[in-house]
């Protein structure tokens, strides 16, 4: 049996969570920024990183008195080191490494999109046939992966502009609802008819695993704006705009806008699949906990791997199982451990 501690601190979530032989969730402690960040419509990178300077030892703590665990008898330090906000990312390795360091345990070191893939084992320990289709869908990521084995992964399409994630906060903007507007939308979905507004879906190159969502975001603009003419008013500019639309019209639009990002990225996994003879389709990150899209991953034509909805957002507990596969071969990092912006599959944008 292992123990791993692991710690999450990338962007806006601190976090820390004890997991046991790689799946075994004992805590999962979140202390969340949304109401922090909530009027700026986004993520504040200096309000983050002075908040996880406040949250992580209370986290850390939480996480270790929920468990029933003394921190002298894990086995191994997790954290996510990349990628990321680099000062959020730097309370976190700091926190690690100095916990690693104390208590004279391993640190492990692990990328934040790979927990997101792994982030499926966790409370079932039900391995995904492999060769699998990868897929992580949230605010900062829209890529697809090979995956061979949790340590066998390869980054085969990635968005082009704006994470799914990202269009769905700013079409949320767009149309005068909240901030995180992912969760939003998909509420006033369930009550509005896709077939009212027909969005476009862009595709890219007949065999593209890549993934284009600013087009959809400025075809919703106009759409509630109207589309620019020379001379005509700027309609990005919301005081020249007539009201968001409201009631079923909203919920249409809604709708509209979320049949279009499911419709592509089923397509876009029909097609990784047909090209790396898949056997199985591995999701995780924030959007996976979307209804729209796992109603549709639900008739995929094989077997679909989605996390629990509390590990679909940022957590600590996947970062934690993903380290029990690193710690069972023996694979460490040292203190030397650096914060890093980008992930180690490299994406396009």
């Amino acid at each position: 049996m292992s123990t791993s501690l692991g710690i999450e601190s990338t962007c806006d979530e601190t976090a820390a969570s004890v997991v046991v032989d790689g799946f075994d969730v004992r805590s999962n402690a979140v202390a969340s920024q949304v109401e922090l960040h909530a009027k700026y419509r986004g993520v504040v990178p200096e309000i983050a990183s002075r908040a996880h300077i406040e949250n992580i030892l209370p986290v850390l703590r939480e996480a270790l008195t929920s468990a029933g665990v003394a921190a002298g008898n894990i086995d191994a330090v997790a954290v996510a080191h990349r990628p990321g906000l680099i000062g959020s990312l730097l309370i976190g390795v700091t926190a690690a490494k100095t916990l690693a360091w104390a208590l004279g345990k391993p640190l492990i070191g692990v990328d934040h999109v790979h927990a997101h893939l792994y982030s499926v084992m966790l409370e079932n320990n039900a391995l995904p046939p492999m060769p699998a289709v990868g897929m992580v869908v949230s605010g900062g990521h829209t890529a697809l992966y090979r995956v061979n084995s949790w340590l066998d992964v390869s980054l085969i399409g990635s968005t082009i502009d704006d994470a799914v994630g990202e269009a769905y906060d700013k079409v949320a903007a767009i149309l005068g609802l909240g901030y995180p507007g992912g969760p939003l939308i998909d509420q006033l979905a369930a009550g509005g008819d896709p077939a009212a507004v027909r969005f476009p879906r862009t595709l890219l190159a007949r065999d593209s695993l890549d993934f284009s969502f600013s087009g959809l975001k400025t075809a919703v603009l106009y759409h509630i704006r109207g589309v620019p003419t020379r001379g005509g008013p700027d309609v990005r500019n919301p005081a020249l705009a007539k009201p968001p639309p409201q009631g079923r019209e909203l919920a249409d639009v809604c709708a509209a806008f979320q049949a279009a990002c499911i419709d592509v990225i089923v397509a876009k996994l029909n097609r990784a699949v047909a090209q790396t003879a898949a056997r199985s389709v591995i999701t995780g990150g924030g959007v996976s906990a979307n209804r729209g899209l796992r109603a549709a991953l639900a008739g995929f034509a094989m077997p679909v791997f989605v996390p629990p909805l509390r590990y679909c957002t940022d957590n600590a507990a996947m970062s934690a199982g993903l380290a029990d596969v690193y710690y069972r071969q023996g694979r460490f990092s040292d203190l030397g451990l650096d914060a890093v912006t980008f992930s180690q599959f490299r994406e396009n944008h």
